[in-house]
């Protein structure tokens, strides 16, 4: 069954609390039948910081939050590390809000084209009602859901203007744990430049001193 975006649009919710009740009464989006939960968010809403990641894994469908499982973890590290306090200074969510099924003992797969442009529409309210300073964008599904384009290596570590939003892609962590090389221009390198990048924007916009990064 195809599911098209322009075929069911989304009205605007008068707060976060009537669109994620929306959410998780879902029945016709295009995973609803595959078992899993809805997924939606974790931290704080009215942070100046949103961060958009890809869809739940196993951790993720059980626990009922995003980045709950080891790529999670490392995400609360890098995070913690430039002295974003994850449940304060940071909104967390999702692209794709139920968890994709495997196949031939997989237990999850990437999501589908259709299935990222089914749930933009979710993704993007969420930015209406949030209204963040920071967007940042970990992954390809990340990216192709807000951006309609791939490519985080080439599109990682760059602002991005969207519809008044300062935007950045990053490498998803997940992603960091498949390539754990500290060398000079490696994943990990890179996402250290890029999270001290992404602090240094966030307190200009707070119009305060940088905080020192240990």
């Amino acid at each position: 069954m195809a599911f098209d975006l322009s075929s069911a649009p989304l009205p605007q919710f008068s707060s976060l609390d009537k669109l994620f009740e929306f959410m998780m009464a879902m029945t016709d989006d295009p995973l609803a039948k595959s078992g899993s939960n809805v997924v939606i968010c974790r931290g704080n809403p009215n942070a100046g910081v949103l961060l958009i990641g890809e869809a739940p894994g196993p951790q993720e469908n059980i626990q009922g939050k995003p980045f709950v499982g080891k790529a999670g973890q490392l995400l609360d590290q890098i995070l913690k590390s430039v002295h974003f306090d994850t449940q304060s200074d940071v909104f967390i969510v999702n692209s794709v809000f139920r968890m994709p099924p495997g196949e031939n003992g997989v237990v999850f797969r990437k999501p589908t084209n259709n299935e990222i442009i089914y749930y933009r529409k979710y993704v993007r309210e969420i930015i209406r009602l949030t209204n963040p300073d920071i967007i940042l964008l970990a992954g390809n599904v990340a990216c192709q859901s807000l951006l309609d384009q791939t490519g985080i290596t080439r599109m990682r570590g760059e602002w991005i203007q969207f519809e008044g939003h300062l935007v950045m892609p990053i490498f998803h962590p997940s992603y960091l744990l498949r390539n754990p090389s500290r060398d000079a221009d490696s994943p990990k390198a890179l996402m250290w430049k890029d999270i001290q990048e992404i602090r240094r924007k966030y307190d200009e916009l707070k119009g305060e001193n940088t905080k020192p990064v240990e």
